[in-house]
């Protein structure tokens, strides 16, 4: 190499330098140099109080934060989308004055996005993740946005700590691994150092986290938010989504396959619903605290790191959601829907829930920058149903041609027009409440109850869900290179369940806690998912066969099945069709190379006259691994010899052992899956 170009390198080499920053053993700043304080409350008035404006530091991290991604989002990147409507059953006139919540019976236009949060755009859909669930509803008073998640609460307390815990469960940035996990180092440190996480981690770490469809899971508005009704009273809401087919889920080495069979598993899922006429439906709940009773619970209704149990607030169920037509292109539609907490109507208002309170400045920030300016309103996905005016021009992506030479408020050019409307006319005017506080970066004390309801969970879960947990964690946690966080994250769970601690422990090799556990008995039944609804309708069924079937009996069990809203699809070794003894054809859905069993819910077993041996094998294998995930197998005619060694195991079906064979593998398979196989 010639001198001059080991010049040139080494002045490259030096200017790379300039950039590189070691932040060990410094003092956190902004990115003005001012030294600062506090790093994990945002300023408020009051330790109660909402957020302020002024709070410099808050609104420069998460500025800085909402815009670290290009194009894609950077939580809740991976989607899919529908439009439905919603109808109401029950009117809240006495709560609020929202005009769509007024008139049973009255429909309002709905887009609902689903997605993951951790992921990128391109990541698979089973990972072990919180799922967002956000409701944009079109109504005559402005666009609503419901954004929450298919879990009720939330790692973190502030909005302020909120770029650190996405920063921590991100691949890590030295080498950009590992794509949408939270099975690493930098994730479980963050839970380890911010304590307040626990009862979220308990959900992360339920089968919750892995859910069966978008169409069977719950939705959360995870916050609390305020109702105010004609006469200015106002109540605490929070917002619940429960679909009409139950809450379940698949288990996490299926999850891991279907993520390499299938990784569009769920999207697919919905859409191919949606095309086939079985619209997804969640009703909507309400659970309503007055005002005067904000201080009676054992934890602050306030606290996103908390639930209102159900049993001590009810769940009123006040109309339902049904989502039937598909996007027409997902990325007019999909990618560039612009949901907003802030996007309310009157008679819908906020709390001083300090992580809504930043989620109000963040959102709205994070449009800007991924849509391209502040014209994204204008985009017909995000564009209201109802006429809009003011005196914004102007701006990246303007479509709208506004006529006349004002553009500015209080004017006599234009006769004061547009001008405000007053509350009577439909104005939001915000809820008056009273503040009182000290401009302060804190938090209140009864914010400080970081494990009473991570034990709540916990005390309210089957046993089987319960070894879904401990497994959960050691698998996580068995990712983690690092000891020390292993030891921190046992030691910190040991204030959850002892034994909980000492499994995952044992199974990470690290030291068992010798002291911990609670005291605490309190439960909630309404958290276990055994507890849900249990429906075989839209739940699909592979039905192993092949040439020289017997038909009569098949063609009854598929019509029985497709009677009670299960839907086979027939699987063999070709495409193609097949024919039975008497002449009947059925049409191949799937080979067992394009057919895994677990992209189904149950097996029937049928085989065929004509069927080789390597049929044969794949239709052992097939049955095996669905048998291993708990699920239900019916099995007749030559079908019966794979299922000879678990014949007499729960949730196996045969024609042999039951008169009416189709009708109870319908119900088995309503049954979702057989726990009991775990310990049988």
């Amino acid at each position: 190499m010639s001198d001059d170009r080991k010049v040139n390198k080494n002045s490259k080499n030096e200017q790379l330098n300039m950039y590189r920053v070691d932040d060990k053993d410094k003092k956190m700043t902004t990115n003005q140099g001012l030294k600062v304080s506090e790093d994990a409350f945002s300023l408020k008035a009051g330790e109660r109080g909402p957020t302020l404006m002024e709070d410099f530091h808050f609104r420069e991290k998460m500025t800085h934060f909402d815009h670290e991604r290009i194009p894609e989002r950077v939580v809740h990147a991976r989607g899919y989308a529908a439009h439905g409507e919603f109808e109401l059953y029950e009117s809240m006139k006495k709560y609020t004055k929202a005009k769509f919540l007024q008139e049973p019976g009255s429909k309002t236009p709905v887009f609902v996005r689903f997605s993951t949060v951790a992921g990128s755009r391109g990541s698979g859909e089973l990972a072990r993740d919180v799922r967002g669930f956000a409701t944009k509803f079109y109504t005559e008073e402005g666009n609503y946005d419901l954004v929450g998640n298919n879990m009720p609460v939330f790692f973190i307390q502030d909005a302020i700590k909120f770029p650190d815990l996405v920063h921590a469960v991100k691949p890590e940035p030295h080498n950009e691994i590992p794509q949408a996990a939270t099975a690493h180092d930098t994730f479980w440190d963050f839970v380890a150092n911010n304590q307040e996480s626990a009862h979220m981690i308990m959900w992360a770490m339920s089968d919750r986290a892995i859910p069966r469809s978008f169409r069977m899971m719950e939705g959360f508005g995870v916050h609390t938010f305020r109702f105010v009704n004609e006469e200015g009273q106002a109540y605490f809401v929070k917002f619940h989504w429960k679909p009409t087919l139950g809450a379940h889920s698949v288990v996490w080495d299926e999850a891991q396959k279907i993520n390499g069979k299938n990784p569009d598993f769920h999207r697919a899922d919905l859409y191919e619903s949606i095309d086939n006429g079985d619209f997804p439906e969640y009703e909507l709940g309400v659970q309503i605290i007055d005002e005067a009773d904000e201080f009676k619970f054992d934890f602050d209704i306030l606290d996103p790191t908390k639930i209102w149990p159900e049993e001590e607030v009810p769940v009123k169920i006040i109309g339902k959601m049904t989502l039937n037509r598909n996007v027409d292109n997902v990325f007019a539609e999909t990618e560039q829907v612009a949901f907003h907490p802030g996007s309310v109507v009157p008679g819908i208002d906020f709390s001083n829930d300090p992580l809504l309170q930043g989620r109000l400045f963040s959102y709205t920030d994070t449009q800007l920058f991924r849509l391209g300016g502040p014209n994204f309103h204008e985009l017909p996905i995000n564009r209201p149903v109802c006429p809009f005016h003011n005196n914004q021009r102007d701006g990246y992506g303007r479509q709208t041609i506004n006529k006349g030479q004002v553009s500015y408020h209080n004017n006599s050019l234009a006769a004061n027009t547009p001008e405000t409307a007053k509350e009577d006319e439909g104005g939001y005017v915000h809820y008056q409440e009273k503040m009182e506080g000290r401009k302060v970066r804190a938090r209140s004390n009864s914010f400080k109850d970081h494990f009473s309801q991570a034990v709540m969970f916990w005390n309210s879960m089957s046993d089987v869900e319960k070894e879904h947990i401990k497994d959960a964690f050691s698998f996580e946690l068995g990712m983690v290179q690092s000891k020390s966080i292993q030891q921190q994250i046992v030691d910190m769970f040991a204030n959850v369940d002892l034994e909980l601690a000492k499994t995952i422990a044992g199974n990470i090799g690290v030291t068992e806690p010798q002291s911990g556990g609670s005291s605490i008995t309190k439960s909630s039944p309404a958290l276990s998912q055994e507890n849900m609804t249990k429906k075989p309708n839209t739940r699909k069924v592979a039905v192993l066969i092949g040439d020289g079937f017997e038909e009569k009996e098949v063609k009854s069990v598929l019509d029985v099945l497709k009677s009670g809203g299960v839907q086979p699809e027939i699987i063999s070794e070709k495409l193609g069709r097949l024919e039975g003894t008497d002449g009947l054809q059925l049409e191949v859905d799937h080979t067992f190379l394009t057919g895994e069993s677990v992209l189904f819910d149950a097996v029937y077993a049928v085989g065929g006259a004509n069927i080789n041996d390597k049929f044969c094998e794949d239709a052992q294998y097939f049955i095996n691994e669905a048998f291993a995930h708990f699920k239900p197998i019916g099995a007749s005619q030559s079908g019966d010899k794979w299922v000879k060694n678990i014949i007499d195991k729960p949730g196996v079906i045969t024609s042999n052992n039951t008169k009416s064979f189709a009708s109870t593998f319908v119900e088995a398979i309503a049954s979702h899956r057989y726990w009991s196989r775990q310990v049988s």
